[in-house]
């Protein structure tokens, strides 16, 4: 399942990752360590949260990244 996620931050990608991709590789996380595709209702709220704050944390981190050798991002 986590073979699917794929690198977000340039060189590997041309330009910056969406959020629709940071969202999506958040999710695949998040549905391969709960081992739920799709949570029960009385764990959905939870499993929601977890996908919104690994999708800010990997915003957090591409941000953060300086790769050396890369062009000059604008």
């Amino acid at each position: 399942m986590c073979r699917s996620i794929k690198t977000l931050r340039p060189p590997a990608i041309p330009e910056d990752a969406t959020e629709e991709e940071m969202r999506a590789a958040a999710l695949q996380y998040v549905r391969k360590v709960s081992g739920f595709r799709a949570p029960a209702a009385h764990n959905q709220e939870v499993f929601d949260q977890a996908v919104a704050e690994i999708a800010e944390a990997t915003h957090r981190l591409l941000d953060g990244l300086e790769v050396r050798g890369a062009a000059a991002r604008v």
